[in-house]
């Protein structure tokens, strides 16, 4: 038999509200930014995540996340105002998100015990969480699945969350402001920062180096900056200035 393209690692109940989802490791990855990561997706097993977004199901997944769809006042170039639906999360779930799920509703990804998997991506860099929140997942399952890897990343938008503590040392705090930074540090996290272009870095923090601020420099799979806490949240932070299609949304909290 030939080796998948991928595998589910989990297929169970969501930590953030119970219901379904899927969790698949996608074994190759043409992406830019990240170079070949394993790319892990997070997603409602019962709903197409186009579909997922426009229900709102896909809290199951991404918890109460600020850049999920949304709805915002705004005023066009006469002065009147209407709501408008926006979304500002980066991922374009029409793409490659849909591909994956649907390549898993045919049948392409089989499931397999994450501690077996984690044979299968030995001495890879794995990315938790492409998409979706890697609390949705218990945290026992992504020590297994990484426990031989050569390295990872990953971020939550959950940090606050009880069931979400046991990712400190794994996965980084994603924040939307300094305040959220200033609150996740004081809770033991590194953070990731999104900030608007006139905000400055803070103390312990630096421009991520695969961000044109940062210089374009190195690509996820060589900085793995973003690792979580480890065994020391004193080390150095990352940010990154607000980008893609819907970056003129973005709110800081």
């Amino acid at each position: 038999m030939s080796k998948p393209t991928g595998f589910v690692f989990y297929d169970g109940p969501s930590a953030i509200d119970g219901a379904p989802i899927i969790g698949i490791a996608v074994l190759r990855s043409g992406n830019r930014k990240t170079g070949d990561m394993v790319q892990t997706y997070i997603l409602r097993a019962d709903s197409h995540p186009v579909d997922a977004i426009r229900t709102g199901d896909d809290a199951s997944i991404c918890g109460d996340c600020m850049h999920r769809a949304r709805m915002v006042e705004i005023t066009n170039k006469r002065g009147r105002k209407r709501s408008k639906r926006v979304r500002t999360c980066y991922v374009n779930v029409g793409q490659s998100v849909a591909a994956v799920f649907g390549a898993w509703v045919r049948g392409a990804y089989p499931l397999i015990d994450p501690r077996d998997a984690a044979q299968l991506i030995a001495d890879r860099v794995v990315r938790i969480g492409s998409y979706g929140d890697p609390a949705a997942i218990p945290a026992h399952i992504w020590r297994a699945l990484i426990a031989l890897a050569a390295g990872h990343t990953g971020y939550t938008h959950q940090w606050r969350q009880s069931h979400a503590q046991g990712l400190r040392d794994l996965v980084m705090a994603s924040a939307d402001g300094s305040h959220d930074r200033d609150v996740a540090r004081a809770m033991g996290w590194r953070t990731f920062t999104v900030r608007t272009a006139d905000q400055p870095l803070a103390a312990r923090e630096i421009a991520c180096p695969a961000s044109p601020e940062g210089g374009n420099r190195r690509q996820c799979i060589d900085c793995q900056a973003c690792d979580g806490a480890g065994t020391s949240a004193a080390r150095a932070s990352v940010a990154i200035v607000v980008h893609g299609a819907m970056a003129r949304h973005f709110v800081g909290a």
